[in-house]
């Protein structure tokens, strides 16, 4: 696909969890799904403001390890610094840094107002999370033919391209957890997604980096459903999810 109309095809693949999610819950004739999807979009007081610091800091962490350990394989210290320009080309800055903005917010509400959720109302959450990773991460597979995308320039090496997509699953438990201990906020997801589109961008990582920081977000992954174990294994919600909204507390 030609760079000329990269952001043509970009915004309709953007565009599509969202509007898709939208219809859905609009036509479904659920009053109850509709108040729910209203509250998740515009219920800041749902936000656990200390959870998305936290998620914030274990991100920073994540790519601060990445890159230390990076150097006991001949990588460079100079990825301890931001990089001058965006991967995105022909948008330029200003371009880029509004459609990662952009994305953060436009994906959130397909993934977190109808997507998760709708896993999740049917199996615990650890399970919501394996499979939404990789619904996420076959949601990228066009871009790597969309001239000019980050993706696309993955393509230099397929095993940087595969790392991106193994990558997304453990992604997906981290941005579960975000999701379920700010009461299922989309605000809450849409910042920290904003936070790893920004630090992914900007952070002057080097594609084998990249793939040490997939192992480190997998042990993280790992820690944290370890540490919420309850959250994730917990099955009261199935089959009754809306039922429960402000119900459950897994800021404890």
């Amino acid at each position: 696909m030609p760079e000329s109309i990269s952001p043509f095809l970009m915004l309709i693949g953007l565009m599509a969890p969202a509007v898709v999610s939208t219809v859905f819950v609009m036509a479904s004739g659920s009053d109850a799904l509709k108040q729910d999807l209203k509250n998740k979009i515009f219920g800041f007081y749902k936000v656990k403001w200390r959870n998305v610091l936290w998620a914030v800091i274990v991100f920073a962490i994540i790519i601060a390890c990445s890159i230390l350990l990076s150097l006991l394989f001949g990588q460079s210290p100079d990825q301890l610094s931001f990089a001058k320009d965006f991967s995105f080309t022909g948008v330029g800055i200003a371009g880029a840094f509004f459609t990662i903005t952009v994305a953060a917010i436009i994906e959130e509400v397909g993934w977190k107002g109808y997507c998760e959720d709708s896993i999740g109302n049917y199996m615990n959450w650890f399970w919501e999370s394996m499979i939404f990773g990789a619904l996420w991460s076959f949601w990228h597979f066009p871009l790597i033919f969309i001239q000019g995308t980050y993706h696309a320039g993955l393509m230099v090496n397929p095993l940087y391209a595969i790392n991106f997509f193994v990558s997304a699953v453990p992604m997906g438990f981290v941005i579960t957890w975000v999701y379920l201990v700010s009461d299922r906020s989309i605000l809450a997801c849409m910042i920290f997604h904003f936070f790893v589109n920004f630090m992914q961008e900007k952070i002057a990582m080097t594609p084998e980096t990249k793939c040490v920081e997939t192992i480190v977000v997998t042990l993280a992954a790992a820690i944290i459903v370890l540490l919420k174990k309850d959250m994730f294994f917990e099955s009261d919600h199935v089959g009754r999810l809306l039922e429960m909204q402000g119900g459950e507390n897994h800021d404890k």
